[in-house]
């Protein structure tokens, strides 16, 4: 059985996270036992809602174990196998965390999925047409309900999710409109995405500007508004929402430092009726199949252009997760575990 690297939470955060939180450390895989599969990673996903279970407090799932691998979605390939559905070679995802193989019991439900590299590039299955792709599917589709000709707002519309939810709120024929940090990444919004417009926090760095530039955008109010970020931009875009609009809740990744995110002005939400619905994508789980079918046509048909930016090696993933919070990727971020 081949050696193995890891990367553990060493400590927990007090504030922002640092690289000293975690650890790399070297162990040896266990041989198999039946129905196991060892999996060889080839990609490993970094996403925001992991600085938050690094917190040792109450939240929608158990914190992060201390001296434990640090958990997190991996496409990679099959090495070895015990279990008679996977062979060597298969092409899989599933929740191997942040080392270079796992073992995986192959008879637990959803632990691991075959998928096919023909049309979709391995990395995809860890954004566009995996748990980033169907998140935006679920807040867009199930909570927000979009109709042709309203007006959908997404923050951090460049990222994985953020530009997924555009993509499939313009193929439901509506106005999109993006915020995003910095003018490049509004500009692939715009130009590559399809958003009808996008608005840089970093330029409108303050509510009143920002607020103008959204009534510029979206003259007609906003109808639908999915929620990546939290903080003075959720107060901004409640402020323009029209009466009975949607607010979908993905993430507030403006609060995961653990400063709490009051409302300015939480009256707006009975005065426009407005419904706000957090979810969690892992809990709904019969909606995947639907998600992925339309995720891939749009991505097969050009419609959809995901982006990724891509780290290499194990060693490497801290840094990048810590810019990924501080929104210096450009799309998906993942990390590259193979030369």
């Amino acid at each position: 059985m081949p050696s193995n690297q890891q990367i553990h939470l060493d400590s927990r955060p007090q504030g922002e996270a640092q690289v000293g939180n975690f650890k790399l450390v070297h162990s040896e895989t266990p041989a198999l036992q039946d129905g196991q599969v060892l999996v060889q990673h080839h990609y490993l996903s970094l996403d925001p809602y992991m600085r938050g279970r690094m917190n040792d407090g109450k939240s929608y799932a158990a914190p992060q174990p201390l001296g434990a691998v640090m958990q997190g979605g991996t496409a990679g390939q099959v090495a070895q196998s015990r279990h008679p559905k996977f062979a060597v070679g298969d092409t899989v995802v599933g929740m191997g965390g942040w080392q270079e193989y796992s073992v995986v019991d192959a008879n637990q439900a959803g632990a691991l999925r075959k998928v096919s590299t023909a049309q979709v590039p391995l990395s995809h299955y860890l954004g566009a047409v995996g748990m980033p792709g169907v998140t935006a599917w679920y807040g867009l589709v199930k909570i927000c309900a979009p109709k042709p000709g309203e007006t959908v707002v997404v923050t951090a519309a460049s990222g994985a999710v953020g530009s997924a939810v555009g993509a499939l709120a313009k193929a439901r024929g509506c106005r999109v409109v993006g915020i995003a940090g910095g003018a490049d990444k509004c500009a692939y919004a715009v130009n590559e995405l399809g958003f009808d417009a996008c608005l840089d926090y970093k330029e409108h760095s303050e509510p009143k500007a920002l607020s103008a530039a959204l009534k510029a955008a979206a003259p007609n109010g906003v109808d639908c508004y999915f929620e990546n970020v939290g903080g003075w931009i959720l107060d901004v875009v409640l402020g323009r929402m029209n009466p009975f609009g949607r607010v979908a809740v993905c993430g507030m990744i403006a609060g995961y430092d653990g400063a709490p995110l009051p409302l300015a002005n939480p009256s707006i939400i009975l005065i426009s009726r407005l419904k706000i619905e957090g979810f969690i994508v892992s809990e709904h789980m019969e909606v995947w199949p639907e998600a992925l079918t339309e995720l891939g046509g749009l991505i097969g048909s050009g419609k959809f252009k995901p982006r990724e930016t891509v780290a290499q090696g194990l060693a490497a993933a801290p840094e990048a997760f810590l810019g990924l919070l501080k929104g210096k990727n450009f799309g998906k971020q993942v990390v590259k575990l193979i030369p």
